[in-house]
């Protein structure tokens, strides 16, 4: 019999928190707050704002590489914004071998959807953990301030909910993702994450007064996953995401991904579900990378603006072939299209782009201009 670790609901939920114990920094966390005498004394809650007079405003998410509909300056005071994930652990197909991945997602989707809001809005979540599932789960938005990134207040079990709010007091795009005590890389490398996006008030510009405007925008989320095989070195499957956990593990501590995939398999975003622009228009593309390093290029472009770790505060780095996006970051970068045709974006890593699946396609429409590039001889014999 093997020793292949069996996780019930209750064995996983009590494997997390005693996890989480031995963890120093939930152990740090918790003892502060276990501490009566220091908690009496500690300083209270203290807020300005009287939330029932800011206007709210309730969004609807959409699934990558989509974005859901927002203005790029911010219109009036800042509001309310109310936003609603839930947690959905579900087989997901990786590649055209049928390879399996007993995901956990935000929303059903590898990343979870892109948030838009704008600087010093408050972003209300209400993040649901439905009975179906198996495991506890909470978010850690890198663009909050305390409380783990709200992972210290958001941890939910199968059955439950909660709805956290913060200030979006910083401008960039910033990576969210499951945290939850003892288990956090598992989490985040089963598709766990996201982004959001914090526009200026007064929304993009160069760094030197000139605004900047996009037409349209994407969302790249780049995922490794690390899948185990069987002793013929065939990609397992498993009946849930417990059972697998072992075996996964073993793989991720090697440090070697399996797939490395754009938006959540292999060709996901190629062919019928390229990304999709005409000559003249301007793109955002935002990508993130919840746990590795990666490295964006347009084949056939450009980043004419890169803000490369995300934040909208730097002037960003223009001309740009390859961009840098360290693990645990979300970037950005805007290039208007000058010709048409199929351009690749990858990972120019080109192993982790052509072997692993690391790619994507744009699919230009438009005029061609011979004086950007022609074909003075078309390929034949000398």
């Amino acid at each position: 019999m093997t020793n292949t670790l069996q996780m019930t609901r209750r064995t996983m939920l009590t494997g997390a928190a005693v996890a989480g114990a031995l963890t120093p920094i939930i152990v740090a966390n918790t003892a502060a707050h276990a501490d009566e005498a220091a908690a009496a004394n500690a300083p209270k809650k203290v807020s300005a704002v009287d939330f029932s007079k800011l206007q709210r405003e309730k969004i609807e998410l959409v699934k990558p590489p989509f974005v859901h509909a927002h203005s790029q300056k911010a219109e009036g005071s800042p509001k309310i914004k109310e936003f609603t994930l839930t947690i959905h652990e579900k087989k997901m197909v990786l590649d055209q071998a049928g390879t399996e991945v007993n995901a956990m997602t935000f929303d059903g989707s590898v990343p979870g959807p892109l948030m838009v809001v704008h600087q010093d809005d408050y972003v209300e979540l209400t993040l649901i953990n439905p009975a179906t599932n198996t495991m506890q789960h909470n978010i850690d938005f890198h663009a909050s301030t305390g409380g783990l990134g709200g992972g210290a207040l958001t941890v939910v079990g199968p059955g439950e909910s909660t709805i956290l709010r913060f200030k979006a007091t910083k401008a960039g795009v910033f990576v969210y993702h499951c945290a939850p005590p003892g288990m956090v890389p598992w989490h985040v490398t089963s598709g766990m994450n996201g982004a959001i996006m914090v526009l200026p008030r007064e929304g993009l510009t160069d760094g030197h007064g000139k605004p900047l405007v996009y037409d349209k925008v994407y969302y790249v989320g780049e995922q490794d996953f690390y899948i185990p095989r069987d002793e013929n070195g065939k990609f397992k499957k498993y009946d849930s995401p417990g059972e697998a956990y072992e075996d996964t593990l073993a793989v991720m501590k090697t440090l070697t991904p399996t797939h490395i995939v754009f938006n959540g398999a292999v060709g996901a975003l190629t062919g019928d579900n390229a990304m999709t622009a005409k000559v003249g228009e301007t793109v955002l593309i935002v990508h993130s990378q919840a746990n590795r390093d990666t490295r964006p290029h347009l084949i056939g472009g450009h980043g004419e603006y890169v803000w490369a770790t995300g934040k909208f505060a730097n002037a960003p780095d223009i001309d740009q072939e390859t961009w840098f996006i360290p693990g645990g970051t979300a970037g950005a970068a805007l290039y208007t299209f000058a010709q048409p045709g199929i351009y690749a974006y990858v990972n120019h890593n080109l192993i982790e782009a052509f072997e692993l699946g690391a790619a994507a396609h744009f699919k230009v429409t438009g005029d061609w201009n011979d004086d950007l590039m022609t074909s003075v001889k078309s390929p034949s014999a000398s």
